[in-house]
């Protein structure tokens, strides 16, 4: 899996989905995929930010991680995101982003990306699975080939057992309940490896 290129787009006020984003790099890597972790650009105000500390701290923990572009997106063969729910739908930061790819689109040069995403939320029924179906709504207009991790490794059970994409609680102080780290690196190999089978076929 050498060959893929594998890009993990995130979006984390406070570090959670920044995390997952760091470990599903980790796992690509192990497989061999070239990956690059990209933000996707803030877009609340600087009061906001600097009101909440936490946010705060990771806004400048991050500072140096590259925002995403137009060219990230025609470079990767795969895109993992990793967002928060907002009301059941993807960040408006995201949504921005992804709004501003239609001429990508209209070129065609989205379509066949295999796509995979995660998500984030601070109740256990607070719109992860879907905020991760809202996203994949896009993809297919994308043309994208959605690669969702299903039932495919144990390790969805241990991380709540989301067969769209990885997803998790976060408590009041930012902590992780469910033990996600090995389904988040089971879905971005798994993720790395349908994209290898992909590339190859389009090859031919």
């Amino acid at each position: 899996m050498s060959n893929v290129k594998l890009a993990i787009i995130y979006y984390s006020s406070t570090g959670t989905n920044y995390k997952m984003a760091k470990w599903a790099e980790e796992a690509a890597k192990e497989v061999g995929a070239e990956v690059r972790v990209l933000k996707v650009p803030e877009l609340a105000p600087q009061e906001a930010i600097e009101s909440n500390p936490a946010w705060k701290a990771h806004v400048e923990a991050t500072k140096d991680v590259p925002e995403v572009t137009h060219a990230d997106l025609e470079w990767a063969d795969a895109i993992i995101f990793s967002v928060p729910t907002r009301f059941g739908n993807v960040p408006s930061q995201l949504k921005q982003f992804l709004d501003t790819t239609g001429g990508l689109w209209f070129q065609g040069k989205l379509a066949n990306k295999v796509v995979s995403a995660m998500a984030s939320a601070s109740n256990a029924h607070g719109g992860q699975e879907q905020t991760i179906l809202q996203l994949y709504t896009t993809m297919y207009h994308w043309g994208a080939i959605v690669v969702a991790p299903g039932y495919t490794d144990q390790s969805a059970f241990a991380a709540g057992g989301n067969p769209y994409g990885t997803s998790v609680t976060v408590d009041q102080n930012g902590n992780m309940i469910e033990d996600v780290e090995a389904a988040v690196k089971h879905q971005a190999k798994r993720t790395v490896q349908v994209a290898g089978w992909v590339k190859a076929g389009l090859a031919q």
